[in-house]
């Protein structure tokens, strides 16, 4: 029986046979009807979905991949009784501060693949996937709440050994990261965030004074509201029936997927892999088809939905807090003031929500620049 404290090493290391049924499973696609004179407005349009499931068919090398993402050190180990799988990149610098990357859905830790060269001169990475996602592998019971997740994360770099260090996150990770800071405010000295969210608080006032580039944000708000969030309704409301199509179809996962990063990256790309690259988007989708993940990913939204403890009225966090801004992010300053220390605000101009893999240049040296300063500040 494996020890509850055990790191063990991990390699990626996809059957063939799995490999072999994906690309049988994309030739016999059943392709549906398309309404003439329709595009990206209505999902994803059937001949661009097409041409890009021939090219995961017949042109992705996913070995390739493989060997790219296991050239970095990765483990595994049990917490809470959940599998976590991560990467542990250590940096040669004397001093450097240990730091905890958060991917979001529908990302997982490849989104960090090209900020990991730009951090480690001076940070010790932890790039984990998160429970019940990719290699972490599916959650199996209920509860996995966003504070359950957030404690399992504390206890790995404590696991770890690190008793001092910084958080980043966007999406899911912008929830998970504040959390951390608050169950541990002696250890996390700040936490960064991308592709966060605010909400207001009901009140009209706060609305008085906006800047133009907020009343912007605000209405990007607005619109993913009433247009653009059918799949955290699914998601957060019923993601067993979802679960179902997203694992027996990769057609359907790769849709699933892909709409979203049409959607969220930043819009002076035409198509997704404009901003992200085809095959880095294709290797982001194949983890989540080949662990059979979509499924628990989906239900960590139905435990945030109906988890009081997450939309309860909270004192305001002490860590100090960093937002980055992207093209296609919602974040109001005052709105996030209200309930975190912020001490540093970057408003970009290039790079969307998945800021990693769009503009990971911009989001490395933010986050340099952001916990260099704290960590002389805080010794």
């Amino acid at each position: 029986m494996t020890n509850s404290t055990e790191i063990r090493p991990f390699r990626i290391d996809i059957p063939g046979a799995d490999l072999a049924d994906l690309r049988e499973r994309l030739a016999n696609t059943r392709w549906p009807v398309e309404v003439a004179g329709t595009g990206w407005e209505r999902g994803v349009p059937r001949g661009y979905l097409k041409e890009l499931a021939a090219y995961w068919r017949d042109g992705f090398d996913w070995r390739a991949q493989e060997r790219a993402l296991n050239a970095y050190p990765q483990f595994a180990t049990t917490i809470d009784g959940a599998n976590v799988h991560f990467l542990h990149v250590r940096s040669d610098g004397a001093d450097s501060l240990p730091l905890l990357l958060l991917h979001g859905w529908p990302g997982s830790f490849v989104e960090f693949l090209d900020v990991i060269p730009l951090l480690t001169g001076e940070f010790h990475l932890v790039i984990p996937s998160l429970p019940g996602y990719g290699f972490s592998g599916p959650l199996t019971e209920a509860g996995w709440t966003d504070g359950r997740a957030a404690a399992a994360l504390a206890a790995l770099m404590d696991r770890l050994g690190y008793d001092r260090y910084g958080v980043q996150g966007g999406d899911v990770g912008g929830f998970l990261g504040p959390l951390i800071g608050r169950l541990a405010p002696d250890r996390v000295v700040g936490v960064h965030a991308n592709a966060f969210v605010t909400f207001p608080s009901g009140d009209p006032d706060e609305f008085a004074g906006l800047t133009e580039d907020e009343r912007r944000r605000v209405a990007l708000f607005e619109r993913f509201q009433d247009d653009g969030s059918g799949y955290l309704r699914l998601q957060g409301t019923r993601p067993q029936t979802v679960s179902y199509g997203l694992a027996d179809s990769p057609v359907a996962q790769l849709a699933w997927i892909v709409e979203k990063f049409q959607e969220w990256t930043d819009p002076a790309a035409e198509l997704p892999e404009d901003a992200v690259g085809r095959d880095r988007l294709l290797a982001d989708v194949s983890i989540y088809w080949f662990t059979n993940t979509a499924g628990s990913s989906a239900h960590t939204y139905y435990e945030r939905f109906h988890d009081r403890a997450f939309w309860a009225p909270r004192e305001r966090a002490t860590v100090p807090t960093a937002i980055a801004n992207f093209t296609t992010d919602i974040a109001i300053r005052r709105f996030a003031e209200r309930d975190h220390t912020i001490v540093r605000w970057t408003t970009f101009d290039r790079g969307g929500h998945f800021a990693a893999m769009e503009a990971p240049d911009l989001l490395a040296a933010d986050v340099r620049a952001f916990l260099t300063e704290l960590k002389e500040t805080t010794r």
